[in-house]
């Protein structure tokens, strides 16, 4: 149990309390102790209410959608008689007059700069490090490392192969061939030399030819002398790309033209999570996100770790220093810009007690503090610069409808005044990953538009909603077929009509969702492409490995170009938006229920366990088929719901499920059981394990769960696992 220092009505965790007198306050000058806590308390007797009104609403909507089912059966809908009535209960808001979006003071990277997003879970340190310093990432590396190209030798070898590493040269040579193609249409893989002639780049043909850029305006700038530059800058769209040379260098020496590396930069943005990717339960867990985030806005954040039997410490690079085509330096940024994603609405935390002996709501803490650090980098104390623009980047997840947005704008403002900020500082990026806030979003957008800079899709949050909003509907499609239904298909061009429509081009970010097999890095080249032609001009990426590859495709496609292409093109129809994904009668064999109720349970289980016991909110679990898939609350969210519907409708029994469940767990524990030490098995004592307990929870109890969040189930879970693991150490 926390014990709590008095802050006026409030009791304040003593973690936290003394993490904000200690390391945060003392230097901001213009908060004093007093009046800081103070204005929290105002804040939270201003907006705890609303919140709770809030979920109040998705509350009672649910309620009479349930109901409308119930009577309506699980024939199939009048989409008409369905679109009244949504419209009638205020779920289906009217629309707003046309409008464009008004945002100001946002950095390049958000408003200009089309390229991959990262998204880490800023529990650690370590991960959270690795994407800030992802903003330039090797090429060599990442096509030697990856199944981009063929493994024919030994994968765990550690022993340098130099075939493999021929065909990463002629791999890369290629991929320049394309972004950076040479005038009279020779390749990059003649080139025996690369160097400046007047100033200007030029390269030096195996013919003796010297042949220039088909665009001379790419080239920008070197490192080095003139004579023997040790790197090359160029840019295109937008994406700079730096040629590294060093004949002396391994690898220089085996490429014709004594390049070590070509590095490409990859991820433009990175959005620190405090929510999906982590397992933030309690006030300890909080102070270490806020902690991490402060390290982060200082610019001293810094890990240390054993790697290969070395200690290797870790911290924020410095911005890259080139000379110009003019003789001038030139600094590029050498770090991703960071975005910081709260927690939405619904959950609370310990780490704050209300006058009423309640837990204070997460997301306005969230909000709170994570803005108070922002300062640092704000007011100039940090040592890595973050926002050139002055703003603070932050993400909101969860919202269901304008509301919610309205009121999270509502609460930014108040924060401003609070801490001194000027107006809209706090800028917002808008998560359409709930069925409301899609029905809804240019209205969304409009109670945000002098702040927004980000909208995106997240197909597993909506699937997850999807399913819970009309459970009682009917049983939905196997979770494969999902995709290929008119609800997601609309939904996704949707989003992005919406964005172009109200201004986003060339203004704010229109996002696509993560990649999710971090191993499949070919299917990735070949597949997440789709995400610019559709339009988004930012696309998650689970590394920066993945980062530096999918930056590929943003200099292949002026995603600018691509926008203004689709700009009033016709849309998706409100009737796809509202088709529901039954399957209408279509009878499933008991080997397919069997099937997937096999790949959702170990979907599940293999990432709640770790949750659970180790407090793991992000990570690559093994799905049935051993592939690696990079599982969060959202994933667990659709296959929980999934399973709960089938239940419910009839498909399979509570029973049934339970078998599996068991079956599962024992694969799960053998996968897990030879790479993880900390793993605690949970079978065969599987009322005993309370990760397994928490699954079933999660399946049982899922209907009841609030908008089938997952949340309310894993926290009070990794709260009595937590115990549990201090009474046994104790």
């Amino acid at each position: 149990m926390a014990s709590y220092s008095k802050q006026g009505g409030l009791q304040v965790a003593q973690d936290l309390f003394h993490f904000v007198e200690d390391e945060v306050l003392p230097e901001l000058d213009d908060i004093d102790s007093k009046t800081y806590w103070s204005n929290l308390e105002s804040l939270l007797d201003e907006f705890a209410p609303r919140n709770r009104a809030l979920l109040a609403k998705r509350d009672d909507l649910q309620a009479k959608i349930d109901d409308y089912h119930k009577k309506a059966g699980n024939d199939s809908l009048d989409p008409k008689a369905y679109e009244s009535f949504l419209r009638d209960i205020a779920y289906l808001q009217p629309s707003v007059e046309p409008f464009q979006i008004e945002t100001d003071g946002v950095d390049n990277e958000i408003s200009s700069i089309a390229g991959p997003q990262l998204v880490v879970p800023i529990m650690n340190a370590r991960f959270a490090l690795n994407a800030v310093n992802a903003r330039w990432g090797s090429l060599f590396d990442a096509l030697y490392g990856t199944d981009l190209i063929e493994q024919k030798s030994d994968k765990t070898s550690k022993v340098y192969d130099p075939a493999r590493g021929e065909l990463v040269i002629q791999k890369a040579a290629a991929i320049l061939d394309d972004i950076l193609p040479l005038e009279a249409a020779p390749n990059h893989a003649h080139v025996v030399r690369y160097c400046l002639k007047d100033g200007d780049f030029v390269a030096k043909m195996r013919n003796g030819q010297l042949v220039g850029l088909k665009a001379r305006e790419q080239y920008i700038g070197f490192k080095g002398s003139q004579d023997t530059p040790t790197s090359l800058l160029f840019r295109n769209n937008s994406l700079h790309v730096e040629i590294q040379i060093d004949q002396n260098s391994p690898i220089g020496r085996a490429h014709p033209a004594s390049v070590k590396d070509i590095v490409l930069e990859s991820a433009v943005t990175t959005i620190q999570d405090c929510e999906d990717s982590v397992a933030a339960v309690d006030a300890a867990d909080k102070t270490l996100v806020y902690r991490n985030w402060l390290g982060l806005m200082r610019g001293d954040l810094s890990t240390t770790f054993s790697k290969n039997g070395k200690l290797i410490t870790r911290k924020m690079v410095e911005d890259r220093i080139y000379t110009d085509r003019h003789g001038k330096q030139l600094a590029l940024p050498g770090r991703s810009l960071l975005l910081i994603r709260n927690v939405g609405h619904l959950m609370t935390n310990d780490a704050v007690i209300l006058s009423d002996g309640t837990e204070a709501p997460e997301g306005i803490l969230d909000a709170y503090f994570t803005s108070t650090i922002a300062k640092f980098d704000l007011d100039g104390k940090t040592t890595r610069k973050n926002s050139r623009s002055g703003s603070v980047y932050i993400v909101k997840p969860k919202m269901h409808g304008p509301e919610e947005v309205a009121f999270t704008v509502s609460m930014f403002t108040a924060i401003e005044q609070y801490l001194g900020m000027p107006p809209r500082t706090l800028k917002i990026g808008i998560m359409d990953e709930e069925r409301r806030t899609t029905l809804n979003l240019r209205r969304c957008i409009f109670e945000a538009k002098d702040r927004v800079i980000f909208i995106n899709t997240g197909f597993l949050d909506r699937t997850g909603d999807e399913i819970h909003t009309s459970m009682l509907a009917g049983p939905v499609v196997r979770k494969a077929a999902m995709k290929q239904q008119d609800w997601i298909r609309a939904y996704e061009e949707w989003n992005v009509d919406q964005g172009l429509a109200t201004g986003f081009q060339c203004r704010a970010q229109i996002g696509k969702g993560m990649w999710a097999m971090p191993d499949e890095m070919a299917k990735m080249m070949k597949d997440k492409i789709s995400h610019l032609m559709a339009g988004a001009n930012c696309a998650w990426v689970p590394s920066p490995t993945a980062a530096t590859l999918h930056a590929i495709h943003y200099h292949k496609i002026n995603v600018a170009d691509r926008q203004l292409s689709l700009l009033g093109r016709q849309g998706a129809s409100l009737e796809s938006l509202l088709s529901i994904p039954l399957l209408h009668g279509e009878k499933l064999s008991s080997d397919e229920i069997t099937e997937e109720l096999k790949n959702n349970a170990q979907g599940i289980l293999g990432y709640v366990v770790r949750w659970i016991d180790q407090g793991i909110g992000c990570s690559k679990v093994p799905d049935i088929h051993n592939i690696g898939l990079m599982e969060d609350r959202a994933t667990l969210r659709i296959s929980s719901q999934h399973i709960a519907n089938w239940i419910h409708h009839g498909l399979c029994s509570p029973e049934q499920v339970r078998k599996v469940l068991e079956r599962m767990a024992a694969a799960v524990d053998k996968q897990n059981s030879h790479v993880n030490k900390n793993y605690q098995p949970m079978a065969p004592n599987f009322d005993q394990s309370v990760a397994f307990q928490a699954a079933c929870d999660l399946i049982f109890q899922g209907i009841q769960q609030p908008n089938g969040y997952t949340e309310p189930i894993l926290h009070a879970r990794r709260r009595e696992a937590k115990a549990k693991q201090k009474q046994n150490n104790n």
